[in-house]
């Protein structure tokens, strides 16, 4: 693990499209009970090198019910995102992650990854690659219908502070998604 996590680290294949250059950002090792897939590092992220490290990270962290401790101890959790480098800004927000990550990275990863109990999908990309023709329409409907693909995968959508108005229009996710996510996420960290 160690040595594929370097090569990662290394990685320079996307440094022609990166805004401010390569610096993959990941978080893993082979004992890891919980998988976290996100989109891809934020500027804050990038600049840290620390995966989210950000509001959207305060947020998760609330949602999932554990400390900053918990959750960057590798040995337990781990934080791997679609992109590995920040993609840049678009109109409406960050760009989609770079493809090449997952080609190159995710099926290496995963098999390194024999402990996890459970995989939590943060956002449109992550849940495409997942759960491909399985996934709903959108991030919304997926989300809703999160049942569905348990016990292995929980979709979530991004706990970035843009999204305050999809949480407002949808109070489900709250008292329906959350105390179930809570429970999933203490079942898998409490086996060791």
């Amino acid at each position: 693990m160690d040595a594929l996590l370097t090569e990662i680290r290394d990685c320079r294949a996307c440094a022609a499209h990166l805004p401010l250059g390569p610096r993959p950002v990941v978080q893993t090792s082979a004992t890891a009970r919980l998988l976290l897939v996100g989109q891809a590092p934020s500027v804050t992220v990038h600049t840290t090198g620390v995966p989210w490290n950000d509001k959207s990270g305060e947020q998760l962290r609330r949602w999932l019910g554990i400390d900053r401790e918990v959750f960057y101890d590798a040995t337990r959790v781990a934080l791997m995102p679609m992109g590995f480098c920040y993609p840049g800004r678009g109109t409406s927000g960050d760009l989609p992650p770079r493809r090449e990550c997952a080609e190159l990275w995710q099926a290496r990863l995963l098999a390194e990854m024999k402990q996890v109990e459970l995989t939590l999908l943060i956002g449109q990309y992550a849940q495409r690659h997942f759960l491909g023709a399985a996934r709903k329409a959108g991030v919304t409907e997926t989300v809703e219908a999160f049942a569905e693909y348990g016990p292995r995968f929980i979709p979530l959508p991004h706990p970035s502070p843009r999204n305050t108005g999809w949480f407002k229009h949808h109070p489900w996710f709250e008292s329906d998604v959350l105390p179930v996510l809570r429970e999933r996420v203490r079942q898998a960290l409490a086996q060791r």
